[in-house]
């Protein structure tokens, strides 16, 4: 796993979960030696073959090799997974100045530029990324526990994990998202005063939302829709697929849709994840 991304947005605090998790980390590894430094991890009897490495813009020669190490890597046989992580400039900046750490390119500019220079500088990096993170909305204590619950569920790294995610629109579209569905078509509880309280996990929520023709017809789609394009993910070599469910608020349609598709492609045989990042947002 090699963890990347804008300085501030918790790189090390995703390095601690990872070695709870049982990973052999390493911080700040010249790329360069990644491919060496694998060979001798490999040659290793015991110990652990799983490794997390954080990589990033504090190595001066990091964006101008990364890539052609990357693939060098890949083509010896290792399974590499990036994991970018950001935030929005607002957070970052108040990280910073809570911590009074200097940031890498502060020297060339105010701490909004050196934020803004990083950010277009890693862009290239967000884009080939397996999975790309907002840590905006975590305190550290969340992103780690975030992090265990991903990749927690694992079997086998280089094996397809899909990650179901509800949410609601009001509170926009989660950055992690390969795929996203607008279910704000189905029948919302929202305004069935004897549903409002409850979320899409309870069976009454559920099945006022998807016991009826355009939720079972929809359903039968998502199946026909998947059953197709999650071997092509696995054939392309993915190891995580994110696909977003949203509804207005987050709470109802979007959760129930989520648990019902997570349920449905785990009978197929994947690990599958499912979380709710918005259903206690709403009463």
């Amino acid at each position: 796993m090699v963890i990347t991304g804008l300085s501030g947005s918790g790189k090390s605090t995703v390095l601690r979960a990872f070695e709870d998790l049982g990973y052999f980390c390493v911080d700040n590894l010249p790329v360069a030696l990644l491919p060496s430094f694998l060979e001798i991890k490999a040659k290793e009897s015991h110990g652990p073959k799983k490794v997390a490495l954080v990589m990033d813009l504090r190595e001066e020669g990091f964006l101008e090799s990364y890539r052609e190490i990357f693939e060098r890597v890949k083509k010896a046989g290792h399974h590499l997974e990036i994991i970018f992580l950001e935030a929005s400039d607002e957070v970052l900046i108040a990280r910073f100045s809570q911590t009074r750490r200097p940031h890498p390119l502060a020297p060339k500019g105010s701490l909004a530029e050196a934020v803004k220079l990083e950010r277009a500088a890693l862009q290239e990096v967000r884009e080939i990324a397996d999975l790309v993170i907002d840590t905006s909305r975590y305190n550290v204590h969340q992103l780690r526990q975030e992090i265990k619950n991903r990749y927690g569920v694992r079997r086998d790294l280089a094996t397809l994990t899909v990650h179901f995610i509800s949410f609601g629109f009001k509170y926009g579209v989660p950055a992690e998202a390969h795929l996203v569905f607008d279910v704000r078509f189905l029948p919302n509880p929202y305004f069935v005063p004897e549903l409002k309280p409850f979320d899409g996990r309870q069976e009454k929520v559920r099945a006022y939302v998807l016991e009826n023709e355009s939720g079972k017809q929809f359903l039968s789609l998502c199946e026909q829709f998947l059953r197709f394009l999650v071997p092509q993910y696995e054939k392309e070599g993915k190891s995580y697929l994110v696909i977003c469910i949203g509804c207005t608020g987050g709470r109802h349609r979007s959760v129930a849709v989520a648990e019902e598709l997570g349920q449905m492609v785990k009978e197929w045989g994947h690990d599958v994840l499912v979380t709710h990042r918005d259903v206690y947002k709403e009463a």
